[in-house]
């Protein structure tokens, strides 16, 4: 009798499936949805249903709606076709499949093109609170939600229109390593803005706080902590502040920034490209996130 081979799935890190698209250079894939074990979909349903009370207590109001409009399955892991028919009416952007890590510049350009870079694996169910990178509950249950809120959208697009301009500007500078240097400071202050605000944004809702970030918005544990923790240190956003301020991604952040609006983060992108052209953003202060050699050539050989 020949032995029962168990579905490998596309759990994170173990997927043959997504290591054979990375040994083809392949960054923009299919979702394989027939190689989704039940174990996978079963890790699925226990992070949605243990996460689900506290967005309704944490969550901004726009991300619930976003649940909602994207009809959301708490029972099985969904298809991005299904996502995009929801999404793409309510603001022209869509969930790409992507085979994990993308480069800086590309990541960015594809915001800007209003398609939102989407892993497609999910976390090993053995482990629910520990994610060694970004995985499909991260990306459409964190991130997806908030692309239905048309101005949200267009803040990411804002934001990738600012890579872009940092590209070009790169090209501009004749010196190959003040080049570099000014590059590397730049990808880091836009790494924390966006950092503390899409993935670990906070923003005021009358007298009370609400999570928009998807960092904290696929956390179970982050979600509530960043909102009623006492040690968390929470700031008006300050754009001086936040691209000075590293971070770590290995803990519950200690240090959070609130905005009032999506309008006004709109504005501090904008004054962020400001800040960028009239250098600015060239010396901000040393420290996490290191820049990734793959980012920094992203940037340096961007296709403008």
């Amino acid at each position: 009798m020949a032995p029962t081979t168990m579905p490998i799935g596309l759990t994170t890190t173990k997927a043959p499936f997504i290591e054979q698209a990375v040994a083809n250079h392949e960054v923009f894939i299919r979702q394989p949805y027939e190689l989704y074990s039940e174990e996978n979909q079963e890790t699925w349903r226990r992070l949605y249903a243990r996460i689900k009370p506290r967005w309704e207590q944490y969550a901004h109001p726009k991300f619930l709606e976003g649940v909602n409009n994207l009809a959301l399955d708490p029972h099985a892991i969904p298809r991005l076709e299904d996502i995009n028919k929801f999404l793409q009416p309510l603001s022209n952007f869509s969930a790409r499949a992507v085979s994990g890590y993308v480069p800086a510049y590309l990541f960015f350009d594809c915001i800007r093109n209003r398609a939102f870079p989407t892993t497609i694996t999910i976390r090993d169910g053995a482990k629910l609170d520990y994610l060694p990178e970004p995985d499909i509950f991260h990306d459409v249950a964190g991130h997806v939600p908030m692309h239905t809120d048309r101005v949200f959208a267009d803040v990411l697009v804002r934001f990738g229109e600012v890579a872009r301009r940092a590209a070009e500007l790169a090209r501009a500078i004749r010196d190959e390593h003040e080049r570099i240097r000014v590059v590397e400071s730049n990808i880091k202050a836009m790494a924390r803005f966006f950092w503390f605000s899409v993935e670990f944004g906070l923003m005021r809702c009358g007298r009370e706080l609400r999570a928009y970030g998807s960092g904290i918005l696929s956390s179970y544990g982050e979600l509530e902590y960043s909102i009623v923790a006492p040690e968390v240190q929470r700031f008006p956003f300050q754009l001086e502040w936040v691209i000075n301020q590293y971070f770590e991604i290995d803990h519950y952040q200690p240090l959070l920034f609130i905005v009032d609006s999506f309008d006004h983060l709109f504005g501090q992108v904008d004054e962020l490209e400001k800040w960028m052209l009239a250098g600015k953003l060239n010396n901000v202060s040393p420290g996490e996130p290191e820049v990734d050699e793959r980012d920094l050539q992203s940037f340096l050989n961007a296709t403008l």
